[in-house]
């Protein structure tokens, strides 16, 4: 019997804060629970957290990925000529994006029929780890799950500003050390990445 997959067509940015601060945000604009958006933040002393914005969302992707703690609460994302602004629960985020570099330009040439088929993120999980180190396309998740990302843009963070709970991130900086949600970590250079993210879930 063929395993259900679940598609999500968006954005995921990844960028890190000189107080050792690392943030995921995804904004998906199609997925099995309408548009929505999400933050993944692992802290300097490793706490992971998920702000998500119903229980459904946050139950399914704590389920996939690994979290000290979990908060449902509005996650909510305004992109206006290359600046994103993000307010979620104790998370206030903003970021700037700058022009495609050579790995974006490449990306952008991939059809999007490639994206979205498994078979593709499989072929292309070495080459991404080799210029990206960290970076995965395929690989297993939480509850027997099975993930692939097939990628369709890049574009650096120029520059960030973030708060938590009311309290200065400090400058942008890279994502190091990777964050350790799932089977793979975001580029260690700041980047916001279009992508389709497909999930095998597992045994019921």
């Amino acid at each position: 019997m063929v395993a259900p997959r679940l598609r999500f067509d968006g954005w995921i940015a990844g960028l890190g804060t000189s107080s050792g601060t690392r943030i995921v945000l995804g904004r998906w604009q199609r997925s099995p629970f309408g548009r929505f958006s999400d933050v993944m933040l692992e802290r300097a002393d490793g706490e992971r957290f998920l702000l998500a914005p119903t229980p459904e969302t946050a139950g399914f992707i704590s389920g996939t990925y690994t979290f000290d703690a979990v908060r449902v609460t509005p996650v909510d994302v305004r992109v206006a000529d290359g600046t994103w602004t993000v307010a979620a629960g104790p998370l206030d985020l903003r970021f700037t994006t700058g022009r495609r570099g050579p790995l974006g330009l490449l990306s952008c040439a991939v059809p999007g029929f490639l994206t979205r088929r498994p078979a593709w993120s499989a072929l292309t999980d070495r080459p991404a780890g080799v210029l990206l180190p960290g970076v995965r396309t395929r690989g297993s998740a939480g509850a027997g799950r099975r993930e692939w990302y097939g990628a369709r843009d890049l574009r650096p963070v120029s520059a960030a500003s973030a708060a938590w709970e009311g309290q200065d991130l400090g400058e942008l900086a890279p994502v190091e050390p990777p964050v350790r949600f799932g089977f793979g970590s975001v580029p260690a250079r700041p980047a916001v990445t279009r992508v389709t993210t497909t999930v095998e879930l597992g045994p019921a």
